[in-house]
């Protein structure tokens, strides 16, 4: 469906999913009602202080992708028929639910707009954001994505006329051809600052171009925000896999939930993203990790999808003010108890809402939320699957919002007082319509009075700064000498780069010293994001925590454990990395402050800075340093190349970094001559420093050593045509009476085990991870899939295949052919395992041509020949893998 982290669903088997569902009871009783649960349209379970009643059905919203509200409860869904893995366009559109008399019910929709693959929406006022894949309309493929606006001023559920572009090209189409949509670009939030925020998947974009014409690449995934008018397009955060949707809370704290693929299982991760931080997919969040911010948890397989930081007053207490993130693959709307950590946060996770393959979620401004649900419509959509849901506290009362197209000036801005973060928002974009000079001298009242509470004053803050742009830079300096607010004046004043011409420095310089490290931190980004050279000197002594230590060569990492010690001098490096302080840092390098120099000089393929760095090693008569030199010339030797869209890492990507696809530079050869002649003179003892760093930095220098050895091919022959041939029970029986058998009978685990071994389940399929990687890991998969599921998968192999375990057809040089399923991918080579077991390694440079199959390369019928009992044993062996 979606975006997979939502290209895995069920045939993880070459059965693994991407995208886990809870760790249910085995009962026999409760296994039945799970059988139910993909064509339920309404949630089966939920806390009992709020109610969830059906509001539409397939027969309205099939294969809901996501969703939004408007402030006065209208729901725009948008219909995706294509899902994730589908090519042929026609098939999707935005429709808009209306419940006229508020009674809960669903009573008029219309469709609102035709647009393909939709993966967000926003709704505020006339007009409607959307983000959606393009097809040409000569050759009928995919183009890439554009966000855009579409307006209805008549107010008759219908856009007025087609849409207008604000970006185009944010998504690679390349591979939106080859793949379809499901590593692409996804979900938008407006915050607060008025920014509109894009959630991008790893197959990045080359050339997006936004209305002032400003064009950008990006390698990955991570975050892009831009104006509402499709002005300013920038990155936001770097370094995710393929998060779906952002969660906004009122101050301006960003949280995702997105996966990784390490080759041990496709792992969700909870993250807080800080401006103009990096996150590290794939090149540095296993063996890079000093350098990253982690993410706050790792939570096991899943698959996000949509996200919200729900901020309404009608909600009980212990809902309320927190980030709420959906996972498709757990069918689990999920509260995260978020507590302040320093600059970021500590996470508690709790199950909130049930929900078949949710996708999205979204609030109005009376505190109605709606959530929608994929409902196993597959990947390629289905008319006879998906629903939305509404969510209401069990005492709610409906009560109708402000009309903000009515209200005054004066009224508008107590509105930014509303506890309603809907409300806030909705009355902050109809202020910015009206009379500039009226309404920036009514939200500076919200602004700088004191007695408002807190989030007010910052919904103030950043109101006044979109009405009265650089003309209010003289008044935002006033508000940093206020310790509730300096945070969020310093952020208001670097926030758009259009107004940054007359902003002083001082009061960024006096934050990197403030008792907060809120406010350190915002004075940090605020310093790379004015540009003024003078900053480095400051920025370079931000402290290094003992933390930042490089996990041991070879060694995976702490990516997802709270690091916040890091987080201030991590934000420093990318201000000096943004300023390009090659100088300031180069002359730090004999200071106190070399350790933060010396991080920031890895990221810097500058001449002047390989000249400075060979210049410190000469004139030092430290050891310790002259190694540390030694590190930051040897990962500047080679550096990333320069994205052009051709190519993507795919789903099982080389993550050794720390580049992707390495290339040399104008001074790789300085930087060469100058390690041999070192290495040429260093005893035997010392010479390992640069066998170690030619491993870890992959420099590929021969005469260094230290190269990784292959890993040895591993062949399990496994006569896989005999198996399937053989019939037992399941071979005569129906899928369905074989699935309705499982739920009835528990199976012995130990049996199991044998069975996975002898129906060949070992020839593709790894239960430790101590073992070769090849296809599914097995490990974790009891904690992913129900025994249903399992059960389906391998009885269907066919019906979805797994994330990354597509057979591929490769054709090299020379009229090689090899058949099977990708298990590593990196720049140069592919290595590819087929149904036996056996490994091939192919240099990228030999493909002639690489396909993709439509089946899976699991066999159907591998089961045929058990007993029922013999099958409930397998799967409930598989169940209990939970590592």
């Amino acid at each position: 469906m979606l975006k997979i982290t939502l290209s895995v669903f069920a045939a993880f088997l070459v059965f693994f999913w991407s995208a886990p569902v809870d760790r249910l009871s085995e009962s026999a009783a409760e296994n039945r009602m799970l059988l139910k649960t993909d064509s339920m349209r309404n949630a089966t379970s939920w806390p009992e202080e709020i109610n969830i009643t059906p509001f539409t059905g397939p027969d309205i919203t099939p294969s809901p992708a996501c969703l939004a509200v408007a402030p006065t409860g209208e729901v725009y869904v948008g219909v995706d028929m294509m899902g994730s893995l589908g090519k042929e366009p026609g098939k999707g559109s935005i429709v808009k639910l209306t419940d006229s008399n508020n009674d809960g019910k669903m009573d008029k929709h219309t469709v609102f707009a035709r647009v393909d693959n939709p993966r967000g929406i926003i709704s505020q006022g006339d007009k409607v954001f959307v983000l959606h894949t393009t097809f040409s309309a000569q050759t009928g493929i995919a183009s890439g994505m554009d966000l855009v606006v579409f307006e209805d001023k008549n107010h008759d559920g219908v856009a007025d006329g087609p849409s207008s572009p604000l970006i185009q090209n944010i998504s690679s189409p390349k591979f939106l051809q080859s793949r379809g949509t499901d590593h692409a670009t996804n979900g938008i939030r407006m915050g607060i600052d008025g920014w509109i925020y894009i959630a991008v998947g790893d197959f990045g974009f080359h050339d997006a171009v936004d209305r002032s014409g400003k064009k950008m690449t990006q390698l990955g995934g991570g975050i892009v925000r831009v104006r509402p008018d499709g002005t300013e397009m920038e990155v936001y955060t770097h370094g995710m896999r393929n998060i779906y949707d952002v969660a906004i809370d009122p101050y301006m704290n960003i949280f995702t939930r997105g996966n990784t693929n390490d080759g041990g299982g496709w792992n969700i991760r909870f993250s807080n993203q800080i401006q103009s931080g990096e996150y590290g997919y794939p090149v540095l969040f296993q063996h890079f990790t000093d350098e990253i911010i982690p993410a706050l948890v790792d939570l096991g397989g899943g698959s996000g999808t949509g996200a919200l930081f729900l901020d309404d007053p009608t909600w009980p207490a212990k809902f309320n003010k927190v980030p709420m993130m959906a996972d498709w693959g757990r069918n689990q709307l999920y509260i995260h108890r978020v507590t302040p950590d320093g600059p970021s946060f500590q996470q508690k996770e709790e199950e909130f809402i049930k929900l078949a393959q949710i996708t999205d979620l979204d609030i109005d401004a009376s505190g109605r939320v709606y959530l929608s649900a994929w409902d196993g419509a597959g990947y390629s959509g289905n008319p006879g699957k998906g629903f939305v849901v509404r969510a209401v506290p069990k005492n709610w009362v409906y009560k109708k919002p402000a009309d903000v197209n009515k209200a005054s000036v004066k009224e508008l801005a107590r509105m930014l007082t509303s506890e309603s973060a809907v409300a806030r928002l909705a009355a902050q974009q109809e202020l910015i319509a009206r009379n500039a000079k009226d309404a920036a001298k009514e939200t500076w009242n919200i602004a700088s009075d004191k007695n408002n509470p807190l989030y007010a004053r910052v919904a103030g803050i950043f109101t006044y700064t979109q009405l009265a742009g650089a003309g209010g830079n003289e008044n935002l300096v006033k508000l940093t000498a206020d310790n509730d607010v300096r945070e969020f004046a310093l952020r208001a004043l670097a926030d758009r780069k259009t107004n940054l011409k007359n902003v002083p420095v001082e009061p960024f310089l006096k934050g990197l010293n403030d008792p907060s490290e809120r406010v350190r931190i915002a004075a940090s980004v605020g310093l790379g994001r004015l540009g003024r050279p003078e900053a480095a000197k400051e920025l370079l002594k931000v402290k290094v925590p003992a933390s930042f230590v490089a996990p041991a060569l070879g060694t995976e990492g702490p990516h997802a454990t709270p690091n916040a010690a890091i987080i201030p001098a991590h934000i420093a490096v990318r201000s000096l990395v943004s300023l390009n302080a090659v100088d300031a840092c180069v002359s730090a390098i004999h200071s106190e402050n070399a350790t933060i120099a010396l991080w920031a000089l890895r990221y810097m393929h500058d001449p002047k800075a390989v000249n400075g760095l060979i210049s410190a090693y000469k004139q030092s008569k430290d050891e310790k340093l002259k190694n540390q030199i030694l590190v930051t010339l040897s990962r500047l030797y080679k550096k990333e190349a320069d994205y052009d869209g051709s190519w993507w890492w795919s789903t099982r990507p080389d993550t050794h970094g720390p580049y992707y696809k390495a290339v040399t530079w104008e001074s790789s050869g300085s930087i060469k001559d100058f390690l041999m002649q070192e290495w040429k003179q260093a005893n035997e003892k010392d010479k390992q420093l640069f066998a170690d760093l030619n491993s870890r930095h992959r420099m590929e220098i021969t005469e260094f050593g230290g190269e990784e050895k292959a890993v040895a091919k591993e062949e399990v022959k496994v006569d896989l045509e005999k198996i399937r041939n053989k019939k037992g029970q399941v071979g005569e029986s129906s899928i369905e009476d074989v699935m309705l058998a499982m739920a009835k009978i528990n199976g012995d685990p130990a049996m199991g085990k044998t069975l996975f071994t002898k129906q060949g389940c070992v020839a593709c399929h790894s239960i430790s991870k101590g073992e070769v990687m090849k296809g599914p890991f097995m490990g974790q998969i009891g904690s992913i899939m129900t025994r249903e599921q399992i059960a389906e998968s391998i009885l269907k192999p066919n019906a979805s295949i797994s994330q990354g375990f597509a057979t591929v057809m490769v054709t090299a040089k020379g009229d090689k052919n090899y058949m099977g399923f990708i298990s590593e991918e990196s720049a140069d080579k592919l290595v590819m395992r087929d149904i036996t077991g056996q490994v091939y390694t192919i240099k990228t440079s030999e493909i002639v041509s690489r396909k993709e199959m439509e089946t899976s390369m699991m066999p159907s019928g591998l089961a045929n020949e058990l007993s029922y009992e013999e099958f409930a044993s397998l799967i409930t062996f598989l169940s209990k893998q939970k590592k």
